[in-house]
């Protein structure tokens, strides 16, 4: 029995000590990549449940220059301050979680500006679609901005 419940201990910790409650972070602790993409305590975070449109690797002008909306966008929610982050698990499998080979050493988390998840604010404004994935894996990250 006792050796079960560490077994159980060992494999459920890392991925529950990557989940906290939302707390409260000033804009200046904050800094934006993209528009999904914020680097905060000195660790790169990908914010989940949307994907923004790229600037330094986009694949046509379009997406390069909707990335830069993004971006703005993002920079504006969050000087305007009311924030609240929630760091997430990332979707890999738990003895890589927080490693290189998970998400290319991002962590992954939510933000809120001002109550509102801000992906739902840059999808709602045309600056961001959905993207979550299920278990342990994510889909190929879809690319609308560019039209073959």
């Amino acid at each position: 029995m006792r050796l079960s419940i560490l077994w159980l201990f060992l494999i459920v910790a890392p991925a529950v000590t990557q989940q906290a409650a939302a707390y409260p972070i000033e804009s200046n602790q904050i800094k934006v990549i993209d528009g999904d993409t914020i680097t905060a305590g000195g660790k790169t975070i990908h914010l989940l449940g949307f994907i923004a449109p790229e600037v330094q690797s986009a694949q046509c002008q379009a997406e390069r220059d909707l990335g830069v909306k993004a971006s703005r966008r993002m920079r504006d929610l969050i000087s305007a301050g009311g924030l609240d982050y929630s760091p997430v698990p990332c979707a890999c499998p738990t003895t890589l979680l927080g490693k290189w080979a998970c998400t290319l050493a991002r962590t992954c988390g939510a933000l809120k500006a001002k109550g509102r998840d801000v992906g739902q604010i840059l999808m709602a404004e045309g600056l961001a679609v959905p993207f979550s994935c299920e278990g342990m894996q994510c889909p190929k990250a879809p690319k609308p901005w560019c039209k073959t």
